[in-house]
């Protein structure tokens, strides 16, 4: 999870909505990714076991529910073009 999101903030955003050219809202996903994954194995290497199931739920809602669910649903997107068209 951790290399996926480093990767997607190498994709540019296909939305009309662009922060830098690049950047769209999707990417502040990206960003719940690259701070739940260190927390969760800080966590889990502490043995501080309601913070990493936190993290874990966090990376699971908004890396995976909410970001797939954005990627597959978003009209014009790459994804919803394979899977509706």
């Amino acid at each position: 999870m951790g290399i996926t999101g480093i990767v997607t903030l190498f994709m540019p955003t296909q939305g009309e909505l662009k922060l830098f050219n690049h950047f769209g809202p999707l990417h502040l996903l990206s960003g719940i990714t690259l701070y739940a994954v260190p927390t969760a194995y800080r966590a889990a290497k502490n043995k501080n076991i309601a913070a990493h199931k936190s993290a874990m739920i966090q990376l699971y809602i908004g890396g995976i529910i909410i970001a797939g669910s954005w990627a597959i649903l978003g009209e014009g997107r790459l994804l919803n073009e394979l899977f509706f068209h």
